[in-house]
């Protein structure tokens, strides 16, 4: 149950449209020190990155990411940083290649054919040095006992190389995760479905005034009112005595 589980997500990584934020072959240029330190203490920077990746907490912490049939039965709850640093000394590759995993799992990030065929390369480039040396082992030619020492030179740099560059890799897309590249830009255009108005529902009239009266002209306040001034004030009945007719003084 477990091989088909683990096959199924290996299928299903097959699908993911995401892609590295830098490839295998520029991750020299993107980032030359950090290159440089993952070649050189491989262990300890597998190490940092899988605490990293589990964003620094290591109470998620499943010994080969749960990738392997052992994982979840070492007693990584009890002791889960021993658990680790024995991992990355011991079981060096699968923990770059449990961590590589994971960060393809949460972002759904496919591995390039370049990637792919860099990949393949170091591991039949292994194989071919370890067939050479039990070949030279069993016959016991001196050519070829050179040439397996050569082939093993050849494949643990290129072993060396690689790790490093897939470390680096990680790295640099887990400072993409935590914004250290800055936020996205919004200034991106929208897709096209949103573009298009003829389809798109008349929006609710939201923030504006209400119609005025009918009969009323718009913005304008009423006859013999100036806007922004309170309306005159009329005389009220009563006011004024009763104008007398015809008035007074007047002679026919």
């Amino acid at each position: 149950m477990a091989s088909k589980e683990y096959l199924g997500k290996m299928e299903l990584r097959q699908s993911y449209r995401n892609l590295w934020h830098t490839d295998l072959m520029s991750t020299i240029q993107a980032d030359f020190p950090y290159c440089c330190l993952a070649l050189w203490c491989g262990p300890c920077v597998s190490y940092m990155l899988r605490k990293r990746a589990l964003y620094n907490d290591m109470s998620r912490y499943v010994c080969c990411a749960g990738y392997m049939p052992c994982s979840g039965r070492c007693g990584e709850s009890r002791c889960p940083e021993f658990c680790l640093a024995t991992e990355v000394f011991l079981c060096f590759s699968n923990s770059v290649a449990s961590t590589r995993f994971m960060l393809q799992d949460e972002f759904n990030i496919q591995t390039t054919q370049c990637d792919n065929c860099i990949i393949g390369f170091m591991f039949c480039l292994s194989q071919l040095a370890c067939i050479f040396s039990i070949v030279a082992m069993i016959v016991g030619s001196d050519e070829l006992s050179e040439a397996s020492q050569i082939l093993n030179c050849a494949s643990d740099l290129v072993y060396c190389t690689v790790c490093a560059c897939m470390q680096t890799q990680h790295k640099i897309e887990m400072d993409k995760r935590d914004g250290k590249f800055g936020p996205p830009s919004m200034m991106t255009a929208p897709p096209v479905q949103q573009m298009s108005r003829i389809d798109q529902p008349i929006p609710p009239q939201v923030g504006y005034p209400s119609q005025p009266a009918y009969g009323q002209p718009y913005g304008y306040p009423p006859p013999g009112q100036a806007q922004g001034y309170p309306p005159p004030a009329y005389p009220q009945a009563g006011a004024y005595p009763p104008r007398e007719y015809p008035p007074a003084g007047y002679h026919k």
